[in-house]
Order: structure tokens, then C-alpha cells, then sequence
């Protein structure tokens, strides 16, 4: 079982600061004429070819992060990445609220599969093997400053105990061309069971 003192020293090794950018973090199509979209390219260049179009109305796009210019933001479209002009897009109310997780967060990992997502304010924890799993979210924290985008939390039914560690990271899911901007690393433990760590990807896109 992992202590509680464990678990604390766990979140002081991990990296310090929140991104100059605080991202990841929802935007709106700002500034596009209702009669045009924007362009989505495989690279921050506008001469980059287009990878496809959003519509002038199209939001809760999720940005990953933004070139060195601060004039690109990288963006998912379908099963690929790519990036738009930050001149048209506008940055909606933050979803990071301080002790709270996103209610559009989710996470998901590979080798093997498992996917983690909210609902009726608890978690429920999918694998393949094992179906679904309905957690009481019992704990989330942060480090306590504006734009932590870091989250712990604790939750558990009678069979044991998941905690999770999400974190601004670079990821990838090795199975499609999408970016993701959070990691999620998830540690289960239970009685009479073999303690696991699952890793994966997250994302605050709305489904």
C-alpha cells in the first residue's frame, strides 16, 4: 500500500512552476467571418499546408501549446494535431479551478488499455479486463498558485484505493497523430491485490 508520506514525497519530485502560457486551456474562434473557417496546418507556418477548417463558430478547442512567436497554438483535429493563428482564437473562462479537477478532464493509456473519466462528481476507472469501476473522488490537490495546472487526487470504493498524479507534459497516445498537453500517471492498491501503476495521456477537450 502506498503511505501517505510516500505519496507526498512523490509530488515534491516532480517538477516545480506552472507553463509561462498556462496551458492546456479551452479557446473560442474569434474574428472569423461567418462566411469563412479557420485553417487547422501541419505546422505553425502560414504557408504550412491545411490539415482541415473550423468553422467561425467552433469552440471549446482545446490548446496544447503555442510556437516560440506566441502567433501558432497547437491544437487537435479528429486524430491528428496541427496548429491555428492565435489572431483568431479567444481564450474562454479557465476550467482550473483550485482544488478541483476540469469536469471535462479525462485520461486514457495503452499496454494495456484503461480509461479514467468523471461522472455524477465520482470517477469511473474502464479496462478491458476488468469493465467499469465507480471511484469516490475522496481528495484532489494542487501546489495552490494561479495557473497550477498540476492535479493529485485519491479516490477509492470498497476493492481499494487510485492515486493519480496529472501534470502538464507532453504526451503521446502511440496510437493516432494527436498531441495531448497532460500526462496521467495512476497508482492502484488494494487489499489482497498486487499494487499496478497505469500511465497515459489527458485532456480537458469537451466530448
Amino acid at each position: 500500500m502506498l503511505r501517505p508520506c510516500l505519496f507526498a514525497l512523490a509530488l515534491s519530485l516532480l517538477p516545480l512552476g506552472a507553463s509561462a502560457q498556462s496551458l492546456p486551456d479551452l479557446y473560442d474562434v474569434s474574428g472569423v467571418a461567418a462566411n469563412d473557417v479557420l485553417n487547422v496546418r501541419a505546422s505553425p507556418d502560414a504557408k504550412a499546408s491545411v490539415l482541415g477548417e473550423l468553422p467561425p463558430d467552433a469552440r471549446g478547442l482545446e490548446v496544447l501549446a503555442l510556437d516560440p512567436s506566441g502567433k501558432w497554438a497547437q491544437v487537435n483535429m479528429g486524430e491528428q494535431a496541427g496548429w491555428v493563428s492565435t489572431r483568431f482564437i479567444k481564450a474562454r473562462p479557465t476550467v482550473w479551478v483550485h482544488g478541483r479537477l476540469p469536469e471535462t478532464l479525462s485520461c486514457s493509456g495503452t499496454e494495456p488499455f484503461w480509461s479514467l473519466r468523471q461522472k455524477d462528481g465520482g470517477l469511473v476507472l474502464s479496462q478491458p479486463d476488468a469493465g467499469d469501476r465507480a471511484l469516490t473522488l475522496r481528495t484532489t490537490l494542487d501546489r495552490g498558485f494561479e495557473g497550477d495546472r498540476m492535479r493529485a487526487l485519491i479516490a477509492g470504493d470498497g476493492a481499494g484505493r487510485l492515486t493519480a498524479v496529472i501534470q502538464p507534459a507532453a504526451c503521446s497516445d502511440g496510437m493516432s497523430d494527436r498531441s495531448f498537453g497532460l500526462s496521467g500517471t495512476l497508482i492502484l492498491d488494494g487489499s489482497g491485490t498486487s499494487s499496478r501503476m497505469l500511465t497515459g495521456c489527458c485532456s480537458i477537450a469537451p466530448r
